[in-house]
C-alpha cells in the first residue's frame, strides 16, 4: 500500500520543521564549515587519503592479516595531521552536529509513530534501542 503525503498536513509540517532547522543560528555555522571543507581540495584529499588508509587497514583485519606497527603509526600520523587541520576539524565537528540534529528528529518521529502519541522525555531518555538490544 502506498501512502501519499503530497500536499498533506504532514508534508506542510515537515517543510516547516526543515525551515525551522535551517533558521537555527548554529546551522549557518555548520553550513559554512561544510562549505569551507568542500572548497579546500587539499583538505578533502587529506580526508579521502585517511579514509582510504582506514579502509585498507580494516580490510586487512577482516582478512585475518596482522597489522604492522608501521601501518598503525602511519594511519595515526595521518589522522593526527587531519585533526590538526582547522578546516577538517570544523568539517568533522559540523558533521557530528548535523548527525545529532538528525538523530533527535528521527528519535522523536520514530517514537511518535511507535507510541501513537507525542513521546515524553522518559520515552526518549532511556538510551536503549529496545528490549533485548544489548546496548545497555
Amino acid at each position: 500500500m502506498h501512502t501519499s503525503i503530497q500536499e498533506s498536513p504532514i508534508l506542510r509540517k515537515t517543510k516547516e520543521l526543515c525551515e525551522t532547522i535551517l533558521e537555527q543560528p548554529n546551522m549557518r555555522s555548520i553550513r559554512q564549515r561544510v562549505d569551507a571543507f568542500m572548497a579546500d581540495a587539499g583538505t578533502r584529499g587529506q580526508y579521502d587519503g585517511l579514509i582510504s588508509k582506514g579502509q585498507a587497514l580494516q580490510q586487512k583485519q577482516q582478512a585475518a592479516m596482522p597489522l604492522t606497527g608501521e601501518e598503525i603509526a602511519d594511519f595515526e600520523h595521518h589522522r593526527d595531521q587531519l585533526l590538526s587541520n582547522p578546516i577538517a576539524r570544523g568539517y568533522l565537528d559540523a558533521q557530528d552536529e548535523l548527525h545529532e540534529v538528525q538523530k533527535s528528529v528521527h528519535n522523536y518521529v520514530s517514537k511518535t509513530l511507535e507510541l501513537g502519541r507525542m513521546p515524553t522525555e522518559a520515552d526518549l531518555g532511556d538510551g536503549s534501542c529496545g528490549h533485548g538490544c544489548g546496548c545497555h
